[in-house]
Parts: structure tokens; sequence; C-alpha cells
């Protein structure tokens, strides 16, 4: 018999795919299954792609307050902005808590103040296992936060040049594409299929976006300096999963394009889950799809000054659910790849 787990928040689109993977993790056994407003529904009507999987067979969602006391040895909380750090709180000390929502993230009240409308709860020790030493912080948590999608596509793209002095802090540009489901699953009329299919529309520009801290938070951190200033704007793609993350950045005095590549290269060669493409091939988010792999390629472009990385990841796989089974891992002291894969479906 395995770990036990609990997803708390699984009627969305993050909660189905926790579901998914931990249906075939060889080392986890699946508690208590929560959904506020589904609870007593069959878990198979809100996710039809899991019928069939016999661990799920029959069953209904759980009340919310089913967890504490479930004797589950790891909690996964995907619950919307607020709600995580009431659900924390009723857990005891030892039991181990991946949160993929925001709640935890931020270190600075002030900027959680800017984005969100709860009190800030503080900060838990950052998920994001390639950053330098971050796996070592992971294993000794009990309490881990999960970064946003579009900050971990960012986050990963641009920490190894950034800490290496390849590129300026002061000079940081992300756009960022990002498929429907990261938007969640509630119901708004700018997400219907007649408004999103044919159409790509930027929102929440001029550093209003809430991973706009995030992604600051961890590049400065990474460069170890204060100030990193990051000019963010997320755009809505037609398409269910995935982002692409365009980066750019002011360039050292003479980087060039196989220096770029290689400071990549050093970061990520012995990752399991980051792939840097041969020059000159750019990543796409169906390479990417349905698996908790990164896909990145840089260039140094000498007319303008700039660098370029760009990052594909699934929004659910390494930005949300797959990413929280890696933590879960590492916290467990599992095989890191436990249940999860780097390979994409394709087409």
């Amino acid at each position: 018999m395995g770990a036990r787990v609990a997803v708390a928040g699984a009627s969305g689109y993050a909660g189905g795919e926790l579901l998914r993977l931990l249906a075939g993790h060889p080392d986890c056994e699946l508690g208590p299954v929560t959904a506020q407003s589904s609870a007593g529904r069959p878990i198979t009507d809100v996710h039809p792609h899991l019928a069939g999987l016999p661990s799920l067979a029959g069953r209904c969602f759980d009340a919310a307050d089913s967890v504490p006391g479930s004797g589950c040895d790891l909690v996964f909380l995907a619950l919307p902005a607020g709600e995580s750090a009431a659900v924390a709180a009723g857990l005891g000390p030892g039991v181990g808590v991946v949160d993929l929502g925001p709640d935890f993230r931020l270190a600075d009240a002030g900027a959680w103040a800017r984005h969100y409308r709860s009190p800030h709860a503080g900060r838990w020790t950052t998920g994001l296992p390639e950053l330098p030493g971050a796996r070592e912080q992971i294993r000794a948590a009990t309490r881990v936060a999960v970064p946003g999608c579009y900050a971990t596509a960012a986050i990963v793209a641009l920490a190894p040049p950034l800490a290496a002095g390849a590129i300026d802090p002061q000079d940081i540009v992300i756009v960022a594409a990002s498929g429907t489901s990261g938007a969640g699953r509630s119901l708004r009329a700018d997400l219907l299929a007649s408004e999103v299919m044919g159409a790509v529309s930027a929102y929440q520009a001029g550093g209003t976006h809430r991973h706009t801290p995030e992604i600051e938070q961890a590049l400065g951190e990474a460069a170890g300096q204060d100030g990193v200033a990051v000019s963010f704007t997320p755009v809505l793609a037609p398409m269910p999963r995935g982002i692409l993350a365009t980066c750019t950045a002011r360039l050292a005095d003479g980087t060039a394009t196989a220096e770029l590549r290689q400071k990549l290269a050093d970061a990520y060669t012995a990752e399991p889950f980051v792939c840097l493409l041969p020059d000159g091939r750019w990543p796409t988010t169906a390479a990417v799809a349905g698996s908790n792999g990164v896909h990145l390629q840089a260039a140094a472009d000498p007319r303008t000054g700039r660098a370029t990385v760009i990052a594909a990841i699934d929004n659910l796989g390494k930005g949300a659910a797959g990413q929280a089974i890696q933590n879960a891992n590492l916290m467990l002291g599992l095989p890191e790849t436990a249940g999860l894969t780097a390979i994409g479906v394709a087409p």
C-alpha cells in the first residue's frame, strides 16, 4: 500500500487532472476527493474522461469537511484563491500539503493585497523543483505552494540566464498565451466557444495579472537581488490547454545565442522534465500536451541587443497538477518522476 492522498477541490480542471494522474501513480492510494458544490455527485459525471478507472468506480465527491481526520499522508489543495488557508489550518502538522492555488505563494503582503481580496496568509516553500536548491527545501517541507502556470513557464525560461548575469533584471518583457482551461471551469460569457474560437485576445495587461509578483519574486531570488522588473501580458488562445511564454530581456554586452543556450543547458541537462530543444527548433504547446514537460529554446538578437527565451508547458500539467505531484513525490520520499511523464500526446 502506498501513500494515502486526498484532493480538495477536485471538480475543477486542475482537480480532474490530479485524479487522472493519481489513478496511474504506482505509489499513491486515493483517499477523500472533495468538491464544495458537487458533493454527493458521481465523480465521472463531472469528469467523464475518468470513466472506467477502478479507483473511481462508483465514487462520488466527498463533502468538503471530510479531509481532516481521514488519515492521509498528504493533501492536494486545488481550491480558489482565499480558500486554502482555512483548509490547511485544519490539518495536522504531520500531514503534507501541496497547494495549487495562490494563497501561500507570495512573501510580500503588499504584493498580495494588490492582486487578491483575502488576507495575506504568508508564504510556504516554493514548489518549483528545478530552481537551485529547491529540491532539498521541498523534501524537508510539509507545506509547499505550487507556482502559477504562467509563472512556472516564465521562471523556468528566465532564471538561468538571469542568475548568470546574461540578461538585465530591469528590462524583462513576457507575453504568454494560454489555453482556456487556465481560466477555470466557472461559466463566463467571455469563455464561451462562440467568443473564444477564432480569436486571440490579451487581458489583464499593464502589470495587473496576479502572476506578475510571483515571477518577480522568483527571478529576484534567482538573481540574488531585489528590484527585478517584469512587464507581463497574458493572452487567451483558442485551445483548451497549453502555455507558450515568449520572454525577452536586454542582453548583457556580447552575449550570443550559444552562450544563452549554454546557460539553459547547464541548469537543466540533468532535469527529467525540462528539454532544451536543438538549436533552431522552437517550442510548441502541442508537443507538451498531457505531460509534465517543459520545452525551451533561446536566441540572442545582436541587432536589438535582446535575448528571447521561449517555454512551452501544459498549464494543467507542469503548470498545475503534474508539478503538484512532482512536489508530492519529493515530500513523500518517492521517485520524483513517479506517475509522471515528460512526453506529450500528439497529434
